[in-house]
């Protein structure tokens, strides 16, 4: 996994995140609301709010593992080809400093 999809992932998860809590901030605004029909469907959305919860600290979890194995993959690497990675930053650096010029 390269750091552009974790960190889209995390972007994902943090929008999820957000979500899950308006989600909970709304179901408990309906709290007072004697309704029974409305207390099935409260009572229903927290249970689903619940189980998303779970899921994302497991996503959230594995993503960091993988995290982990690619900047040890990348760390590995450098140690083993240490020219060839100071050719690949140079050779990087020197596009974007090109891009940027002319801009």
């Amino acid at each position: 996994m390269t750091a552009k999809k974790i960190e889209q992932a995390d972007q994902l998860i943090d929008e999820f995140k957000s979500l899950v809590a308006d989600a909970e901030t709304l179901i408990k605004a309906t709290q007072d609301h004697p309704d029974e029909t409305i207390g099935n469907l409260r009572n229903k959305a927290l249970e689903t709010i619940s189980g998303a919860k779970e899921k994302i600290s497991s996503l959230e979890g594995d993503l960091a593992d993988k995290a982990k194995v690619v900047a040890a993959g990348a760390d590995d690497f450098v140690h083993r080809n240490p020219w060839e990675a100071i050719g690949v930053a140079a050779g990087l650096g020197l596009l974007i400093g090109l891009f940027i010029r002319r801009r």
